[in-house]
């Protein structure tokens, strides 16, 4: 099956799908930075071009649309404005696309907030215009610690529809599965690294409170404008966009050399992208944090996508049988 992606950011919607079996045929992103480490992972056609600009003439033919849209406008970080945002009004190219399209399937992904966000009602709408265009939905919330194997504490909704009502009934989100990832599996909290990534005296007027507080070397810190958050549950926080602005609640650890922030490769690495995942070594540091932070749980968009699969093909199978 052939899919296409709005929204792509680095591509992780489009890595997940690909490592379970789909053809990525286009994808779509206006941000240049990240449209450039997109590139450097994946080989299909990447339009950098704002959505509202771009024909639907002009999107291939496909069986699947993945869209993480824009969160902004539907988390409490966006202040709640929903659809009166004009970064709201961007789910509005995806029925567009949907529409002029008409894949079999669609495949959304989001803050957890969009559910409750003004008292359901911008689900809801969402909702209703999937079922208008013929899909039928089923959604989830996942938490990448429960459905990924990955050891950040990130809670998505997940939504999945279907135009065929036989591989809708067939589908199913997948069940949690044992967390055997610890953070040191993916942290490394013994070498040195640049010493970009550390915290000292000079730096940071709040140094001395973190070197007060942070005792253990085996978990991650948040600082929290004026106190210091142990995450005891072992779990990384779920990290931000703007890790790399230096503000508050970016995730700190204590090493071995030293109280320092994450680097980007432990950022994607936390959420799920494989090692050999390319970062480019020219940009800075600051377009990585927010890339990372912006993107999704790559192996629970794939296992997502795996019974999305087995759906489809448990169908065509039935089809042939009867």
């Amino acid at each position: 099956m052939n899919a296409a992606g709005l929204f792509s950011g680095v591509g992780g919607i489009e890595l997940g799908f690909e490592r379970s079996g789909f053809n990525i045929v286009w994808g779509n992103e206006i941000d240049e930075k990240a449209s450039q480490t997109y590139q450097l992972n994946h080989n299909h056609e990447l339009v950098t071009e704002d959505i509202n600009e771009v024909s639907s003439a002009d999107i291939p033919d496909h069986d699947i649309l993945l869209a993480g849209f824009p969160c902004q406008a539907f988390s409490i970080a966006g202040y709640r404005k929903g659809f009166e945002d004009e970064r709201g009004n961007i789910f509005l190219q995806v029925v567009r696309v949907l529409r002029d399209k008409r894949p079999s399937i669609v495949f959304l992904e989001n803050v957890k907030n969009l559910v409750g966000h003004d008292k359901g009602n911008t689900f809801k709408v969402i909702l209703e215009a999937l079922h208008e265009y013929g899909y039928y939905v089923k959604h989830k919330v996942m938490n990448a610690c429960e459905y990924g194997n990955v050891p950040q504490n990130r809670e998505r909704i997940y939504v999945v529809g279907f135009q065929d009502p036989e591989a809708f009934r067939n589908f199913d989100f997948p069940n949690p599965i044992p967390l055997t990832r610890n953070l040191s599996d993916i942290v490394d909290f013994k070498s040195k690294v640049d010493d970009a990534f550390y915290y000292t005296p000079e730096k940071y007027s709040f140094y001395e409170t973190l070197k007060e507080k942070m005792k253990n070397k085996d978990t991650l810190y948040q600082w929290r404008r004026v106190y210091v958050r142990e995450n005891k549950s072992n779990l990384c926080p779920t990290l931000t966009a703007n890790m790399g602005t230096g503000g508050h609640n970016v995730p700190l650890l204590l090493s071995d050399h030293g109280i320092r922030k994450l680097t980007p490769k432990e950022c994607f690495k936390l959420q799920g992208f494989p090692d050999d995942f390319i970062l480019p070594s020219d940009m800075a540091k600051s377009h990585l944090y927010k890339q990372a932070g912006n993107s999704v749980v790559v192996p629970v968009i794939e296992r997502i996508a795996q019974n999305i699969r087995q759906a489809v093909q448990k169908h065509n199978i039935e089809e042939v049988i009867y």
